[in-house]
């Protein structure tokens, strides 16, 4: 039987789980973020204030971080997981942890931190996934380095990293040893507890060990069931080709392959980076041509569907409903094992919870942290809102519609 097509219209879906008050609290902090003089002004100084200790907590955890963020502890995302939950929709724990500057202790403590996060995550009915960074358990450098020498060699990205491990001193090899032994552990852990793990994308030029870990780990713990799934950044020109590679060392190898399609997050930090080193940028020319790259990875990835489970994580209204309709197409239903669909908490409810409505496998990315350590994640939401014409345009018109209704 073919699914019935799905419409994100409907903001009584959307919003059901919302209160008036909540609404209007979130249309608030929408035409606050349309300001772009406030936002401005607003991403400098409170970093700053943070720094300085102010006390603005309090403000930061009613306003935006109550928006964006799960809560400060564990404990406090199981609330928002629950009522999100009543709606059919599951979460992916994300955790603000970083190494710092503590060396290998805190590169060691972030890893159990992940791993902690993944013990609580199946504890719960209700998250099936966790996010990781690969720089909360390795240092920078030390990934700069490598990715640098795999740029150096020709070849596979395999033979390429081969290549490139024997241009590492010894102390580097056992720098390097560690952390893929605590990549290794976060995944065997997952692997036992039924957690997937959702490896992020990084900038370009420390891309490419982050990439070979998540393949080597896809290799060892995707092959009954799918654990681990590598992000792939579509803003990025040669990714789409990079996502057939990385089927065919699936293939070969015989795993699932697990990807994360996103359309990316370091634009003007890699368009910069190459004007200043004078190599061609790895950014599309423009919007068009990534709009383009993902809908068609989203087309491969289900046109694969039994060898590549993927995470649809997009707030593009076009891309959600593509693939809808190329499961249609398949007469595959919505909630096929190897299709989610994930937004981040606090935007595109209209998308999400039309999803789940729908029957569709569908979650809210949610971080969490103490807020001094979401504090750059909630700047880069509130950047990336601060254009009314854009995403803070269409969450205010969903909310006003619903009001509306509410309001009869």
């Amino acid at each position: 039987m073919m699914e019935q097509p799905i419409s994100f219209e409907n903001t009584e879906n959307a919003f059901a789980y919302k209160s008036n008050a909540e609404l209007k609290k979130a249309r608030f902090l929408f035409q606050s973020m349309g300001n772009a003089f406030l936002v401005k002004w607003g991403t400098r100084i409170t970093p700053w204030a943070i720094r300085m200790k102010l006390p603005i907590k309090g403000l930061i955890r009613r306003t935006i971080f109550s928006q964006f963020v799960g809560g400060e502890t564990l404990t406090q995302t199981a609330r928002v997981a629950r009522k999100l939950a009543a709606y059919h929709v599951q979460a992916i724990l994300d955790y603000g942890v970083e190494g710092g500057n503590d060396g290998e202790s805190g590169f060691d403590h972030a890893c159990e931190e992940f791993i902690r996060v993944i013990h609580y995550a199946a504890s719960q009915p209700n998250i099936p996934f966790i996010s990781i960074k690969v720089t909360g358990f390795a240092r920078f450098e030390l990934l700069e380095k490598l990715d640098r020498s795999l740029d150096q060699n020709s070849g596979s990205l395999m033979k390429r990293y081969a290549a490139a491990l024997d241009g590492f001193s010894k102390e580097e090899s056992a720098e390097w040893d560690l952390v893929c032994m605590r990549m290794q552990k976060i995944c065997a852990q997952a692997s036992e507890k039924n957690i997937g793990v959702l490896v992020d994308a990084e900038e370009t030029w420390i891309q490419d060990p982050v990439d070979v870990l998540s393949i080597q780990m896809m290799a060892q713990y995707n092959k009954e069931k799918v654990i681990v799934y590598n992000t792939v950044q579509l803003y990025r020109q040669d990714r789409l080709s990079f996502l057939k590679d990385m089927l065919e060392a699936a293939e070969l190898k015989d795993f699932i392959l697990g990807v994360k399609l996103v359309r990316g997050a370091y634009m003007e930090k890699e368009r910069i980076r190459a004007m200043e080193k004078n190599y061609p940028s790895p950014i599309q020319p423009d919007k068009d041509a990534t709009d383009r790259d993902y809908n068609q990875a989203v087309h491969f990835c289900i046109d694969h569907i039994d060898r590549i489970a993927s995470i649809i994580a997009s707030h593009n209204d076009y891309s959600n409903l593509y693939a809808t309709q190329l499961l249609r197409e398949k007469d595959l239903p919505y909630d096929h094992p190897h299709v989610h669909f994930s937004q981040l908490y606090g935007m595109s409810d209209h998308i999400t919870f039309n999803l789940a409505k729908a029957g569709c496998s569908v979650s809210k990315y949610l971080p969490f942290g103490p807020i001094e350590d979401v504090i750059p994640y909630l700047m880069r939401r509130a950047e990336e809102n601060s254009s009314l014409s854009g995403q803070t345009g269409r969450e205010l018109t969903f909310i006003n519609s619903e009001l509306q209704r509410r309001a009869g």
